[in-house]
């Protein structure tokens, strides 16, 4: 138990603190607005994480067989929201300057959630860490149970570190013009990681 408990974590830690799409968004709302403001964000991220797992778990035989095209559909359903976030990044207005009033808003709860339901990966990541730790073991409900804690914990821990590094940076981005930058850059980051989803 101790074995699969371990490897478990490993292979969580990696899903969730690889750079991606909701991480991505992560750094660039903690850098304009702070960790505090972006922890709907991580949390709604987390949550919908979480729930793939629990789903995938649940249904996996199912899933199985209809995964390329819920695959697809998702690829350009998904590409479509991460443009479109890509976009609000990138136009997002330089907050606490003298000079500009309005406060752009940080990435909602929701907004995370879809962030993360529509990204391929996830249902991907999810499907492989079901197959290897749930469906072969002769307790599978109980293994699910562990899995998706082990998967809360430790993606709530991998978005929030991207959302802190994005929160520690914000000294740096006290002009207007470093912020418009750091926003351009993420949102190339995020179009460029949509454009990779696109040719697999």
């Amino acid at each position: 138990m101790i074995s699969v408990l371990m490897s478990m974590f490993v292979f969580a830690f990696i899903g969730a603190i690889s750079p991606g799409p909701v991480n991505i968004i992560a750094t660039s709302s903690g850098a304009s607005f702070g960790f505090k403001r972006t922890l709907p964000h991580v949390l709604g991220a987390t949550i919908a994480y979480t729930l793939i797992v629990f789903v995938v778990g649940l249904g996996l035989s199912a899933t199985t067989v209809a995964l390329p095209v819920i695959t697809e559909w998702l690829r350009y359903i998904g590409s479509a929201f991460l443009l479109y976030m890509a976009f609000k990044i990138a136009t997002a207005v330089a907050v606490n300057t003298p000079k500009i009033n309005v406060i752009s808003q940080p990435p909602s709860a929701w907004q995370g959630a879809l962030s993360q339901g529509l990204n391929p990966k996830a249902w991907l990541v999810s499907s492989s860490g079901v197959s290897i730790f749930v469906t072969t073991h002769s307790q599978p409900f109980f293994y699910l149970f562990i899995f998706c804690v082990v998967s809360f914990t430790l993606c709530l821990l991998g978005i929030s570190t991207w959302a802190v590094m994005g929160h520690s940076i914000r000294g740096f981005l006290s002009t207007h013009k470093r912020q418009i930058s750091f926003n351009i850059l993420m949102a190339l980051m995020l179009s460029m990681l949509v454009f990779t989803i696109l040719l697999q």
